[in-house]
C-alpha cells in the first residue's frame, strides 16, 4: 500500500533535495541549478545537476535522475519503502503505516528475528559436543576461535529437523521457516532442515541484521558451498559478505574476493577490509553499496580461468565508475611438480600475511591486468603473434581517455613486443584515430537521424508514435511546472496517450493532484522502474516556457487527440475506408 499523499508531501518538503544531495556531493551553483561530480559514475567535469525549483537531480553524463527519494534509493542501496523511512528519520517524522504495511513490516521483522535466533542456535551448537565435527574442521582450516566468534560461525548437525524443531518451539511457524529459506518442503509436504552437517556462516548486512546464511559442507558431498535462496529480507545482488566488518577498517581500500572463507582467513591475517559477493559475479547494486565506504577496490579473485573471467566482468562493470581499481593476481603454487590454482585462503596459509601484503602493495591497475591478459594470448617470440598482439593491445590503449596513461602503457607494450616505442606509439595513434572516426560516424548517423535522439535511452521504452509522444512529454512537463494547469477533470483521458509510460505518469500526476498533493517527480513512487524514472526526469530537464501555458497545453492535447484518432481509424476498417475516401477526394480537389 502507498504512503498517504499528505505524508509524502511533507516528507519531500522537509527533505529539500539540495540539502540531501549536498550531504553526499559537493555542489556549486551555476545559474538556477547546482552542479557537482556525479556520485554514480566516474567523471572529472561535473555533469550532475540539482534543480531546487523542480526538486530533481539529473546527470547529463550517465542519464540517471529522479527526486529526493530516488537519490536515497540509489546512494544508500535501499528499496523505496526503506528510502522513505530513511528520509522520515532524517526529518524527525513518524511514518504512518496502514495495517497492511504494518503487517508487512511485522513479517519482515519476524524473518529477521528468526534468522538471528537461527544464527544463535547454530552458534551454540558449535560450542557443544555435537558441534565437534565443525570445530575440528575449523582447526584444520586454522581458523581461530576468536575469528569464528567474530563472524558468528555456527554448526548445523547431520540430522533432518534439528533447527525445525528448535525454532517451532520458540514460536516460529513452519510458513515463516519456509519464507526464511531455512527449511525445505519435500514432495509429500513434509519439512526438513535445508542446512545439515555444515559450517554455518551468517550473512550480516551493514545495518547489523542477519539476512541469510552461507555454508560449507564437512564431507565430500555436494554442493560444497550452499547459500540461502532469496527471501523478503535478502537479495544476493545487494549484499556483500563481510562488509558489516570491513566498513570499520582503517585500510584505505576494500579487497573483493570470491569465497566467504577467503574473507575469514584474510580478516584473521589482519586484512579486515576484505569482502565477497554472494555466489554471484559483482553487481551494479554491490558497487553502489561499496561506494559508500571506499573509492579504491582491489580485485582478488582465484587465479584460475573462472577467476580471470570474473575479474574481467568486474572491470567491465567498474569501467567509468568513481572507483580506482587494482587487480591482485595470486601466483600458482607448485604441488607435486604441477602448478595449481590458489585462492586468498591458500596463499595466506602457505605464504603468510607479509607475502600477501607485498602482493597487495604491488597490485596491478585494471589497465595492467588487461594488457597482461592480451599478452598471454600470444607467443611474443613469434613475429606473426607479435603483430597480432600489437594490433589488439593498441585498440585497448586507444580506449584510454588520458593521454598520459596512453603514453606510459604504450611504452610498456613496446617493451613486451620488443619493438621501438615510436613504432608502438604510431600503432596506438592509428587505433585512436580509427576510434575517433567510428565515434564521429556514429554521431553523424545520429545527426542524420534526429528521430533517434528523441527516443528514450532504454529500448523497452521506445516510442511508437514520436509526434504524439513529444506532445505527451510536453503535457507532463507543463503539469510538473505549473500546478494551476490542473483542473477538476482531466482534459484528456490517459488512454489517448501513445506511450504507456507517459500515460501512466500522466495518470499518476493527476491522482496526486486529486488527493490534494503537489505533483512532482517524487510523486511517481515505487510503481516506476529506475529506467522509467530516469527518462521522465530527462523529459523534465528540457526547457519549458510558462507564457501562454494554457494554450500550449491545449495545442499538445490537440496533437495527441489527432494521433489517437488516426490509430483508431487504422484499427476500424470502416473508419479507415472513410478516411481513405476523404483523402482521395481532397486530392482530386487540389488537382
Amino acid at each position: 500500500m502507498p504512503f498517504p499523499q499528505s505524508f509524502m508531501d511533507e516528507l519531500t518538503a522537509r527533505n529539500d533535495i539540495v540539502d540531501v544531495v549536498g550531504s553526499y556531493v559537493q555542489l556549486t551553483r551555476k545559474g538556477g541549478n547546482l552542479f557537482g561530480l556525479c556520485p554514480f559514475h566516474n567523471e572529472k567535469t561535473g555533469s550532475f545537476s540539482v534543480s531546487p525549483d523542480k526538486q530533481i537531480f539529473y546527470c547529463f553524463g550517465c542519464k540517471k535522475g529522479g527526486g529526493v527519494i530516488n537519490f536515497i534509493m540509489d546512494i544508500e542501496n535501499l528499496p523505496f519503502p526503506d528510502a522513505v523511512r530513511f528520509l522520515a528519520k532524517r526529518a524527525g517524522m513518524e511514518v504512518p503505516e496502514e495495517e497492511t504495511d504494518r503487517e508487512a513490516g511485522r513479517r519482515r521483522q519476524r524473518l529477521l528475528d528468526l534468522n538471528r535466533d537461527a544464527a544463535r542456535f547454530y552458534y551454540q551448537l558449535l560450542q557443544q559436543p555435537e558441534g565437534r565435527a565443525v570445530q575440528e574442521y575449523l582447526d584444520r582450516r586454522k581458523i581461530r576461535k576468536a575469528t569464528a566468534v567474530r563472524f558468528g560461525m555456527g554448526a548445523s548437525l547431520d540430522a533432518w529437523d534439528v533447527l525445525l524443531t528448535a525454532m517451532t518451539k520458540k514460536g516460529y511457524t513452519k510458513s515463516e521457516l519456509l519464507d526464511a529459506g531455512l527449511v525445505v518442503q519435500n514432495r509429500n509436504g513434509g519439512l526438513y532442515d535445508k542446512f545439515r552437517n555444515r559450517l554455518m556462516l551468517p550473512v550480516i548486512d551493514t545495518r547489523g541484521d542477519v539476512v541469510a546464511f552461507g555454508s560449507r559442507v564437512l564431507d565430500k558431498s555436494e554442493p560444497k558451498y550452499m547459500n540461502s535462496s532469496e527471501t523478503p529480507v535478502y537479495s544476493k545482488r545487494r549484499v556483500l559478505y563481510g562488509l558489516n566488518l570491513a566498513k570499520k577498517s582503517k585500510r584505505p581500500n576494500i579487497i573483493l574476493c570470491e569465497g566467504n572463507l577467503d574473507i575469514v582467513t584474510l580478516h584473521q591475517a589482519g586484512f579486515d577490509n576484505a569482502v565477497a559477493s554472494m555466489g554471484t559475479a559483482l553487481t551494479v547494486e554491490q558497487t553502489r553499496l561499496l561506494s559508500r565506504f571506499t573509492k579504491e577496490l582491489v580485485l582478488c579473485y582465484d587465479n584460475d580461468n573462472a577467476g580471470k573471467i570474473a575479474t574481467e566482468r568486474a572491470l567491465q562493470i567498474l569501467n567509468g565508475s568513481e572507483f580506482s581499481v587494482k587487480v591482485l593476481q595470486l601466483p600458482r603454487r607448485l604441488v607435486d611438480g604441477e602448478y595449481v590454482k590458489q585462492d586468498a585462503d591458500d596463499f595466506i596459509k602457505f605464504q603468510g600475511p607479509d607475502a600477501f601484503e607485498r602482493l597487495l602493495n604491488g597490485s596491478e591497475n585494471g589497465v595492467e591486468f588487461r594488457m597482461a591478459q592480451v599478452a598471454g594470448k600470444y607467443d611474443l617470440a613469434n613475429d606473426e603473434s607479435r603483430i597480432a598482439y600489437c594490433e589488439e593491445v593498441s585498440e585497448l590503449l586507444a580506449s584510454l581517455s588520458s593521454a598520459v596513461e596512453r603514453e606510459i602503457y604504450t611504452t610498456r607494450a613496446a617493451e613486451a613486443a620488443k619493438i621501438t616505442p615510436d613504432a608502438m606509439k604510431l600503432e596506438v595513434q592509428r587505433a585512436f584515430k580509427r576510434r575517433l572516426a567510428r565515434e564521429k560516424r556514429a554521431e553523424l548517423r545520429k545527426d542524420l537521424n534526429p528521430v533517434a535522439s528523441l527516443q528514450p535511452k532504454e529500448r523497452s521504452l521506445r516510442y511508437e508514435n514520436l509526434r504524439s509522444a513529444r506532445a505527451e512529454e510536453g503535457v507532463i512537463r507543463l503539469l510538473l511546472s505549473d500546478d494551476s494547469l490542473f483542473s477538476d477533470t482531466m482534459p484528456i483521458p490517459p488512454e489517448r496517450f501513445s506511450s504507456p509510460l507517459l500515460s501512466r505518469a500522466y495518470q499518476r500526476l493527476w491522482e496526486v493532484h486529486a488527493a490534494g498533493g503537489r505533483p512532482m517527480i517524487s510523486s511517481l513512487g515505487e510503481d516506476f522502474t529506475r529506467e522509467e524514472t530516469d527518462h521522465l526526469t530527462a523529459v523534465c530537464q528540457e526547457p519549458v516556457s510558462l507564457q501562454n501555458a494554457g494554450q500550449a497545453l491545449t495545442d499538445y492535447i490537440n496533437v495527441i487527440n489527432a494521433e489517437a484518432d488516426k490509430r483508431t481509424a487504422q484499427e476500424d476498417p470502416l473508419l479507415a475506408a472513410t478516411a481513405k475516401f476523404k483523402d482521395k477526394k481532397r486530392g482530386k480537389q487540389h488537382v
